[in-house]
């Protein structure tokens, strides 16, 4: 059953089951109209309690219904909500743990709603491209007040139910048992009429139309090309200025004009794809471990800080191993540099600045990280260089330990082969800058041990990555994708584009940065490095040689101040540089090619 109907002295419990969230599905959706039903026709049934079975009381809409006809079909979460608000008996939510979106919705329509500590309480459509469709913007704002509503509403972001605690959004906090609570609950409210309906709330804010105006400004501008921000402030603004019912309907008509941008059926698929990519054939879930308490990271420079500042914010101790004590020193001051700058946002506390810190230690001997559960080597991109650390690290890493390579175009197979324990080495490729780029591309060679893999997964949800299983291959995903990217923006610098009308066009669309603001952050030196491999190794994939000029004048982007664009100290904006766009001109010429806008 996804959801179990039992009575409690005079108390009806309907509870979802529906794992892992209780997802809202079309067979939950009915079997929650056939409780209410049944409760209404026995006599003996004074009042009703909804709860969720298991780790949540429900994290919304059923995703594996999402884009089927059972996400329409009636009971449609609508339905079930009316159902729940008509009651002529008392309905109380008891949530726990988790209540977001359409569980949230639900919860709404529900006449009390009691909840424990530490429940995650959200309406996180808006990161769908969608917004709430059954009644979240025109009840939430009732109960929580207007810029609350807004803010939970425009970000998606979850909030622990003690922080709403003194909102009319819940009736009590419950320390104990939440289900006896609850039941307790109805049984003191079993006779209290009429019955509350948050939909009867008024919201009184005065001003609202100055606020409104000062949110619609405030989300355009960071809302950026996504259209659904926006609509969330317009479907909040309809819960203040109209009716109770016409508001849901401007509701739903936003809601269904949003599901079908193209915006949102990107975000969607990217949702789905993230956990296609999180689930591999193969490996399935029960796969053992390896216990990782301890990291070591081989180089300080920007990759290896950043990797390193992972597993510190993970709580995880790590060692840097570096050469030399200049670029240790180097390498330790840019990462307290780093959290500094994040302290002094006010993202992050002096007590987590100095733990953080703290778990970061450098060596400059391979015998002190010899311990560590795993190794990451961020050392520069040639298989002569990282022949080297591997034979190294196999005489001095103990027994067991994960041995990781950061490469991100060469052969994992082959690395593993200068070890005699190839089951134990993985690629973990992080992005630039490593501390902040989700993606974690983790690279399955022919002979890595299946535990080894599934650690490497589920130290990607540790570090808060997004963990994605590629197999060898030249450039494995993401640099696959990003070098036919950065081709095609070399040839159009010779057609007659120069880098900031590329990048600004390429950002106009929805890209964080252009592909020459790119590759100015992750160093130009990197991608000549390659282009020089390719020559040799696939003559026939031609490129544009702008990007080579540029590196022999020794610009490598933002680490030598001087790339595509100039940049000045301490300031990461790019300024278009002159000498750059002359030698981009220049080179048209020498090919003959006649420019063109």
């Amino acid at each position: 059953m996804t959801a179990e109907y039992k009575v409690n002295g005079s108390v009806a419990v309907i509870t979802l089951n529906n794992p892992p969230v209780n997802g809202l599905g079309h067979a939950t959706r009915s079997a929650i109209v056939e409780g209410m039903r049944q409760a209404q026709n026995d006599d003996t049934v004074k009042a009703i309690v909804i709860t969720g079975s298991g780790k949540a009381f429900s994290g919304g809409a059923d995703i594996k219904e999402f884009n089927s006809p059972k996400a329409h079909a009636e009971p449609t979460l609508h339905s079930v909500i009316n159902v729940i608000e008509n009651a002529t008996k008392p309905v109380v939510a008891a949530i726990h743990t988790v209540c977001m979106g359409g569980g949230l919705e639900l919860a709404l329509g529900c006449h009390y709603r009691v909840v424990s500590p530490g429940a995650q309480i959200a309406l996180p459509e808006v990161k769908l491209g969608i917004l709430p469709g059954a009644g979240g913007t025109q009840r939430l704002p009732r109960v929580v007040g207007l810029e609350l509503a807004l803010n939970m509403i425009v970000s998606g972001t979850p909030v622990p139910s003690e922080k709403l605690a003194k909102t009319a959004l819940f009736n009590e906090l419950v320390e104990g048992d939440l289900l006896e609570a609850a039941v307790a609950f109805a049984n003191k409210v079993a006779d209290v009429r009429p019955l509350p309906k948050v939909r009867d709330i008024k919201i009184d804010y005065p001003n609202h139309e100055a606020f409104l105006q000062f949110s619609r400004n405030t989300v355009k501008a960071m809302a950026g090309p996504f259209p659904a921000p926006s609509k969330c402030v317009d479907a909040v603004a309809a819960a203040v200025t109209m009716k109770f019912d016409d508001g849901i309907k401007f509701e739903r008509d936003l809601f269904l004009e949003l599901v079908q941008t193209t915006e949102s059926k990107a975000l969607r698929h990217a949702f789905f794809g993230e956990r296609a990519a999180s689930k591999i054939p193969d490996v399935p879930e029960g796969t053992p471990t390896r216990q990782i308490k301890s990291a070591a990271v081989i180089g300080a420079g920007t990759m290896g800080g950043g990797i390193a500042m992972n597993f510190a914010n993970a709580g995880i101790p790590v060692k840097i191993l570096e050469m030399k004590q200049e670029a240790l020193d180097k390498g330790l001051a840019t990462i307290r540099k780093n959290y500094e700058n994040t302290m002094k946002k006010g993202k992050l506390s002096p007590e987590k600045f100095e733990q953080r810190v703290g778990l970061i230690t450098g060596t400059l001997s391979y015998e002190e990280i010899g311990q560590a559960d795993i190794v990451v080597e961020a050392v520069f991109e040639d298989l002569g260089v990282k022949e080297q650390v591997f034979k190294k690290l196999d005489e001095v890493m103990k027994p067991g330990a994960i041995l990781a390579s950061n490469t991100s175009t060469l052969d994992v197979n082959k690395i593993a082969a200068f070890t005699k324990r190839p089951q134990d080495v993985i690629g973990l490729h992080f992005f630039s800058p490593a501390n902040v780029m989700k993606l974690l591309e983790i690279v399955r060679g022919e002979k890595t041990g299946k535990d080894v893999l599934a650690t490497s997964m589920a130290l990607s949800k540790k570090i808060k990555k997004t963990g994605v299983v590629s197999g060898v291959c030249d450039g494995f995903i993401g640099n696959r994708m990003i070098e036919q990217y950065s081709r095609q923006a070399g040839f159009l610098l010779e057609e007659g584009a120069l880098p900031e009308q590329v990048d600004k066009a390429i950002e106009k669309f929805g890209f964080a940065m252009g592909p020459f603001r790119m590759g100015d952050l992750a160093g130009n030196d990197i991608g000549w490095y390659i282009r020089k491999r390719r020559y040799i190794e696939k003559p026939e994939v031609t490129y544009s040689k702008t990007a080579d000029l540029l590196c022999e004048m020794g610009r490598f982007g933002q680490k030598t101040s001087a790339g595509w664009y100039d940049y000045k100290p301490g300031d990461r904006k790019p300024y278009p540089s002159q000498v750059v766009n002359d030698m981009i001109v220049k080179h048209s010429a020498d090919l003959g090619i006649e420019r063109r806008k």
